[in-house]
């Protein structure tokens, strides 16, 4: 669904190529991002590329960049990296590069580029302060904020039933404007302690959805499950609708099926899929991706 949701495609093999230009942070999925500078079936014609490109630079590194199907042996693959590295002018650092150039070999194509790998400094939000035992895991709370975003730092989030601030722990981490709200005063002090306690400075709304008047280009909720917070559907109903008034996108998660209630609050769904809650407590989380109708 992320993969849909960002680049209007899903990805093979583990690789997808698309002229959307994306933060790799921003998903727990992706791992690298490759901006190709050249390309070319012979390698000594990429190399010959490579020097045309003049790249004068402090401080480089150079990486081999292993794809699906490739099985260019170490030796092999180090060589190859020493051939980049003499093409490029200036004194590389391996262990803080400014910037990291890669080459790689897909479907018999050489490519050149410049890598960007994920930060997975985010993996710090395990041990926030407060944590609920039926909080969504952080893989599924960084995966909605880049769904509800389609990759927009520019868009205005807000995370619904905030709980104890995972959604918004992972949207301020990848840097997106991100308001929350709940109208359990317990769990907004928690949400605030576990901001605070990373430095992340964002609003929580102590307040019922119904009551803000704020506008958005993109909501997140997490509807109550019924165990911690009373819920029925004339409640997930009434949250449904009051967001709909803040953001034209919503993306709505619940452990029961509510297609027909999101459809009477004017959404249309263009987008679904399960995810499976393990442990003592086993059930499925369903998630839709909502626009209002026009």
């Amino acid at each position: 669904m992320e993969s849909r949701q960002i680049f209007d495609k899903e990805e093979r093999n583990k690789l997808l190529f698309s002229n959307i230009k994306v933060d790799p942070s921003i998903s727990p999925f992706i791992k690298n991002r490759f901006e190709i500078i050249s390309s070319s079936e012979s390698y000594s014609e990429l190399l010959k590329t490579i020097k045309e490109e003049n790249i004068r630079i402090e401080g480089f590194k150079a990486e081999y960049l292993i794809l699906d199907g490739d099985f260019t042996e170490k030796p092999n693959r180090r060589e190859k990296l020493k051939d980049l590295g003499y093409r490029i002018e200036g004194i590389p650092n391996f262990d803080n590069p400014s910037i990291t150039y890669s080459i790689c070999n897909y479907k018999n194509f050489w490519y050149f580029g410049i890598l960007t790998k994920q930060n997975t400094d985010w993996l710090k939000h395990n041990k926030k302060p407060s944590s609920f035992s039926n909080s969504i895991c952080m893989i599924i709370a960084k995966t909605l904020v880049s769904i509800a975003s389609t990759g927009n730092k520019n868009n205005k989030l807000l995370d619904v039933c905030c709980g104890v601030g995972t959604i918004m722990l992972e949207a301020c981490f990848s840097g997106f404007n991100i308001e929350g709200c709940d109208i359990n005063l317990k769990t907004c002090k928690h949400a605030r302690h576990n901001l605070a306690h990373f430095n992340y400075s964002t609003t929580v709304y102590c307040s019922d959805v119904k009551d803000l008047n704020k506008k958005y280009d993109a909501a997140i909720i997490d509807l109550p499950y019924n165990l911690y917070t009373y819920s029925n559907d004339l409640i997930i109903s009434n949250i449904i609708e009051s967001t709909a008034k803040l953001a034209t996108r919503i993306v709505i998660m619940s452990i029961s099926g509510i297609e027909t209630i999101i459809k009477k609050s004017g959404l249309k769904i263009h987008d679904f899929c399960t995810v499976q809650k393990r442990g003592k407590s086993k059930f499925t989380r369903n998630i839709w991706v909502c626009e209002k109708e026009n």
